[in-house]
C-alpha cells in the first residue's frame, strides 16, 4: 500500500480493492490533496453501509492517493455555495458520512500520510483506530481562515484532551504524528517505509480475532461511551450475556482448554 501505488485515474474519487477480509477505501483526488468533495462524501458513506453488510469483510482500511491524506473540506466546492441552507447540508452531509464510519461494525483503520487538516482530522478521528506516518501532520486548519472546526471538534475532543483539543482548535497549529500518537488522536507513528508493515500488523491481528465478538464489542463501545456510568455497566452486561451465547465463544474456550488456537466459526 505504498504512496505511490494508491496514485490512479483521477475521474475515480474513491477506490476500493479487497484483499481476502480486509477492505481498502482509498481517496483518490491527489491534486486537490483528497479534498472531501459532495460526491467524495457520497461514495464513502455508500462503501461503509455496504462493507457493513459484507460477512467477508473483517477490517476496513482507509488510505489517500499522492501527498496528503485529506486536506479537509473541498474549499473551491464551497467557495460556489450560496447561503446557509447549502453549507448547513454540506456538514450535515459529512456528519452522516462520519456516522455511517461508526456504524459500521467492522474496525476502520487510518493509514495516514502527509497531512490530515479540519475535515482530514476528523476523518482520522472518527475511524476506530490510525497509524501515520512520521510526516504526517495533524491540524484543525479552520481558524486561520475564520471558520471555527466546529464539526471537526466532534471527532477530536473525543479523542484527545480538552486543553490539547482547545489548543489545536484555537490556533490552527499543525502537531506532528509523534505529538498526535501522544495526545491519543491516533494509535503509532512509524517511519514512512514501515507504514504498510504497520498497518498490515494490525490488520492481520484484528482480523484473526471473533467477527462476531469484533461486531458486538464495537458496537457496545460506541453506545456505553456517552452513557452515565450505571447505565453503562447494565447495557454492557447484557452485550457480554449475548456474546457469551455465540458459537465463537465456546470454540474460543476449548482451544484455550487444549492450548490450540482457535477455529472460529463465523468468518
Amino acid at each position: 500500500m505504498s504512496d505511490a501505488a494508491h496514485t490512479a485515474p483521477a475521474e475515480d474519487v474513491l477506490l476500493r480493492s479487497d484483499d481476502g477480509p480486509v477492505a481498502t477505501l482509498t481517496l483518490n483526488r491527489p491534486a486537490q490533496f483528497n479534498s472531501l468533495s459532495g460526491e467524495l462524501l457520497d461514495r464513502l458513506t455508500e462503501e461503509f453501509a455496504a462493507i457493513t453488510a459484507e460477512d467477508d469483510i473483517r477490517v476496513v482500511v482507509v488510505a489517500a492517493a499522492g501527498k496528503a491524506f485529506c486536506a479537509g473540506h473541498d474549499l473551491k466546492e464551497m467557495k460556489g455555495m450560496n447561503g446557509r441552507e447549502s453549507y448547513e447540508r454540506l456538514f450535515n452531509q459529512c456528519s452522516k458520512m462520519m456516522l455511517t464510519i461508526v456504524g459500521c461494525l467492522k474496525p476502520v483503520i487510518a493509514r495516514v500520510h502527509g497531512v490530515a487538516t479540519a475535515a482530514g482530522c476528523q476523518l482520522v478521528g472518527t475511524c476506530d483506530l490510525a497509524v501515520a506516518s512520521d510526516n504526517a501532520q495533524f491540524g484543525t486548519s479552520g481558524i486561520n481562515m475564520g471558520l471555527f472546526c466546529s464539526t471537526p471538534m466532534v471527532a477530536l475532543s473525543r479523542n484527545v484532551g480538552r486543553k490539547k483539543s482547545l489548543e489545536m482548535l484555537f490556533t490552527g497549529d499543525l502537531i506532528d504524528a509523534h505529538t498526535a500518537a501522544d495526545i491519543g488522536l491516533i494509535n503509532k507513528a512509524v517511519p514512512a517505509a514501515d507504514l504498510d508493515a504497520a498497518v498490515r500488523d494490525m490488520v492481520e491481528k484484528i482480523a484473526a480475532k471473533s467477527g462476531p465478538a469484533i461486531r458486538l464489542g464495537k458496537a457496545a463501545f460506541y453506545k456505553q461511551v456517552e452513557m452515565e456510568l450505571a447505565e453503562a455497566y447494565k447495557h454492557t452486561a447484557a452485550v457480554m450475556a449475548t456474546n457469551m451465547c455465540t458459537a465463537d465463544v465456546g470454540e474460543g474456550l476449548e482451544a484455550f482448554v487444549e492450548k490450540r488456537p482457535p477455529d472460529w466459526t463465523h468468518k
